[in-house]
């Protein structure tokens, strides 16, 4: 299974002070070293950390694939265009969240004709277009309507679930999701809330394509440096 390795919160470490450390383009590199099979950054509208000049970077800096993610709804699409990352994952955004609180809502005819127009935008620049959905069917259904080449599933009711009751049910309701996307012939993709303790039975999960992991890493890298934090949790996936 191959693990997306998401940088954000080393750029909000460096936003805090508005300085050049630590560099992006460092940590992207030592991630590749320590396994990462491609390097994941969320551009949001409010540039709380990523900045467009980090982008342009790393799209010439990379060995592995640069997978962006943006808001559909804001001003970054004609940018990730001109840029031409190798994938782009649309996904909500509310300028008040933390962090990306859940799926694309593609039952509103708004967000629907939103997406399907900014996938169809994407696809003609040769970028494989992702959607953030929540482990639904019918959210499947329409992000194939949508155009979709890919879809990245929200972990986030079985990362925060507490009971293990509750575990299972998400965990069941992922497997699921990921059987009857893989029929429908989409890329597979998950993440949200992933931890080195939560993340080996979502990495046993078959035709699931690739684990998006960020903060966990980051936190982790904060004490043994983020090459290592990265082969820690590759080897937590592939020992699964």
């Amino acid at each position: 299974m191959l693990l997306g390795v998401n940088i954000d919160h080393v750029a909000t470490v460096r936003e805090a002070r508005k300085s050049f450390e630590p560099d992006l383009i460092t940590a992207a590199v030592l991630s590749q070293l320590g396994g990462a099979d491609s390097i994941t950054v969320h551009l949001r509208q409010d540039r709380r950390h990523i900045q467009e000049q980090d982008i342009i970077i790393l799209k010439t800096a990379l060995s592995v694939p640069l997978n962006v993610e943006i808001s559909s709804a804001g001003t970054m699409l004609e940018f990730v265009c001109n840029i031409r990352p190798d994938k782009v994952c649309l996904v909500p955004e509310s300028p008040s969240e933390v962090t990306t609180e859940g799926g694309l809502n593609l039952k509103s005819r708004k967000v629907f004709l939103q997406t399907a127009k900014a996938v169809k935008k994407l696809r003609a620049n040769d970028i494989e277009a992702s959607l953030f959905i929540e482990p639904e069917t019918e959210m499947v259904d329409l992000a194939l309507k949508a155009g979709a080449d890919a879809v990245e599933i929200n972990t986030k009711d079985y990362s925060e679930s507490e009971s293990l009751s509750d575990i299972d049910r998400a965990y069941d309701s992922l497997l699921k999701i990921a059987s009857y996307a893989s029929k429908k012939r989409l890329i597979v993709n998950m993440g949200h809330g992933l931890t080195y303790d939560n993340v080996s039975p979502i990495a046993r999960i078959e035709n699931v394509t690739e684990l998006n992991i960020g903060h966990s890493i980051v936190a982790k890298a904060v004490f043994y440096g983020i090459e290592k934090a990265v082969k820690m949790m590759r080897k937590e996936i592939d020992q699964a």
